[in-house]
């Protein structure tokens, strides 16, 4: 997908600010700190087509209103993930403005964990 300027301008921005989170590195925290929140916050068709097992949806359009009452404690490790590692930054960056203090951002998002073997839930695994 080409991305306008614009958009690509804020996410240099917000890259500056933001913990970017490998696969590997990924892997690994979730192995030694099994609390980390594995969220997903691409758009609802997007989860729905298919996500991370054992991830939380939390949509970036309405992270902000949501994250406080699903999250209340600031100190909860959480790695973001989207479909390429772009809105995911956007959303770790908003995520620390409101005082979360250990968050992140996938590298490459669920195109990398695709390309990665991540383990995946697809609809038909969830009814």
């Amino acid at each position: 997908m080409k991305h306008s300027p614009g958009f690509l301008s804020l996410v240099q921005i917000a890259q500056a600010q933001v913990q970017e989170i490998s696969l590997e590195q990924a892997k690994r925290q979730m192995e030694s700190l099994p609390e980390t929140v594995l969220m997903d916050v691409r758009e609802d068709h997007e989860w729905l087509s298919g996500h991370a097992a054992g991830a939380v949806h939390l949509g970036k359009g309405i992270l902000e209103r949501d994250i406080e009452t699903r999250f209340p404690d600031r100190q909860t490790p959480i790695i973001m993930y989207c479909g390429g590692g772009f809105r995911s930054v956007l959303t770790a960056e908003i995520a620390q403005r409101m005082g979360y203090e250990k968050v992140g951002s996938l590298e490459g998002g669920f195109r990398a964990m695709v390309e990665g073997h991540w383990p995946m839930e697809t609809p038909d695994q969830l009814s």
